[in-house]
């Protein structure tokens, strides 16, 4: 079982948990589409600094 560290108790709490049972707080979750938009920013970037 992988497990995350809750930044409010630092209670070791499963990787699937999205509220700590401790002491409720809610982990945050990033939809697929910000993480494809942040890739995509990245290799622009990337690509910009390489070419210029």
């Amino acid at each position: 079982m992988s497990t995350k560290e809750c930044p409010s108790c630092a209670m070791e709490v499963d990787n699937k948990s999205k509220v700590c049972p401790i002491c409720q707080y809610e982990f945050a979750e990033f939809s697929i589409g910000y993480r494809w938009i942040a890739i995509v920013l990245i290799i622009t970037m990337l690509l910009a600094f390489f070419v210029f």
